[in-house]
Formats: structure tokens, sequence, C-alpha cells
């Protein structure tokens, strides 16, 4: 899945050529790029008499399948750094600064350094390939923002469940609400420090969940690292829509 696409390409200078674009990565050395015709376009291509008709034009490439995936968990997990770490736009985020009103309700966590909190939600995309792009939706973690997440999961196909494996119980009403929306989720557990508190046999025996929901480790950072995890997450619901499909 080397396909998807970079986020990094530099911005195209007012009336300059893109970097992405076939002019700006393929340019000839001394010549300059190019704006545009001068003249009249060229006339169409005629086949030398006898040679048959021409064959027939080809379709224009169909767009990419839009897949609507959650990234949820409790509060200063790491939703937001995993769907900027992957996100191929600039990522929308509602980030609020913490005050002292908050202590004592959000609770980070004494290894975090969050000084922001996601007010409404996080929302970012990544292109698979040519038939496939993901948009990714970013829960608030917070309890009082519980009411969002109904709206959140609609027509969505999955969800990444981001766990802080030293702070299991805030990942709960995650995995509670989805078992009761019947949407397939997984279980990512972010590597805080490149390590976890617990092995992954453990979290998944003191979280309860079966052999079904898939449990994996993953760097919210690392933009590789969260590619592998949302693709658990889609194998998931395709595995889930097809066995619906043939039932």
């Amino acid at each position: 899945m080397d396909s998807v696409r970079s986020p990094e390409w530099p911005v195209a200078p007012l009336g300059g050529v893109a970097g992405n674009s076939a002019a700006g990565r393929y340019a000839v050395p001394g010549t300059a790029p190019i704006s545009g015709r001068s003249g009249p376009p060229p006339p169409p291509y005629q086949p030398p008499s006898g040679a048959g008709a021409s064959p027939p034009v080809g379709k224009p490439a169909a767009p990419p399948i839009p897949v609507k995936i959650l990234v949820a968990g409790g509060f200063g997990v790491g939703k937001t750094t995993t769907v900027g770490a992957i996100s191929e736009i600039a990522p929308l985020t509602t980030e609020a600064e913490m005050t002292s009103a908050g202590i004592g309700v959000d609770d980070p966590g004494v290894r975090s350094t969050k000084t922001t909190t996601t007010v409404a939600m996080d929302f970012g995309c990544v292109t698979i390939d040519r038939s496939l792009k993901l948009y990714l939706f970013g829960t608030p973690g917070q309890a009082r923002f519980g009411f969002m997440w109904d709206d959140l999961a609609r027509g969505a196909l999955g969800a990444l469940v981001v766990v802080d494996s030293a702070r299991l119980d805030d990942c709960f009403p995650a995995i509670d609400f989805f078992e009761r929306a019947g949407l397939p989720f997984v279980v990512g557990v972010n590597a805080f420090d490149g390590r976890l508190a617990l092995e992954l046999g453990e979290i998944r025996w003191a979280l309860a969940i079966g052999d079904h929901v898939p449990l994996v480790q993953f760097d919210a950072r690392d933009r590789l690292s969260v590619r592998d995890a949302l693709l658990v997450v889609l194998d998931r619901a395709l595995e889930r829509a097809t066995r619906e499909r043939q039932a």
C-alpha cells in the first residue's frame, strides 16, 4: 500500500506550477514550464485510409469510493495526533486551550503535556489508491460531548478506538458505544514514548474484548504506523460487508 499520497508537497506560488503536477515533476531543465497553448489546438488524429475505425475513446477514471472511519477514544489518548499524522490535507481541528476550570474534569494523565482539547471533532482524509479514499472523523474524548457521537458515527463503516495502556478505564465508553452500535472497530494501543505499560494480551484481558476484535499497537505520531492501523480497520469493515452480503 505504498501508493498512499504524501501530504508534504510544497505549496505552489501564485501563478506557478504545483509541485506535484506533471509539469512540476517532469519539466526539462533549461526550459520554461508549460503554462498553456499559445495557438489553436492541433487537429484531431485521423487514421490512415484503410486502417479501419479508430478505437473508442476511453471513459474517464471513476472517482475513488469514499469511506468514513471514526477515530475514537478517551481524553488525551492521541486522536487528534492520529488524524493529523496521516491526513493528506491540513486537518480540521477544533482545539481549545485548557483552563483552570477543567481541573478535575479533564485529566490527560500525569505523562501528558497536553494544553489543548478537542471541543467538537477532528477531520482529515487520505487516499489509499485510485479506487478508495478514507475520510477520518475524530471524536471528542470528554463525556460532556458524548451526545455528538451518534451523529459522527452515522454512515461510518468502521472505527479505530485509540487506547492509552496506562489509562485503560478511559476507553471503556468508546468500546461500549461501538459494541452497542454494531459498528466494526479495532483497538489501537498508542505507544507513548515507544513503549506500552502492559502487554497486548493483558490489555485484551483487561478490556474484555473477544478474539474477533483486532488489537494492534501503533504510534499516533508516525504516518506509516497510523496507516497500518487504519488498514486493519478497513479490512475489518470489508470482512463485515462481505459476510452480510453472503448471508
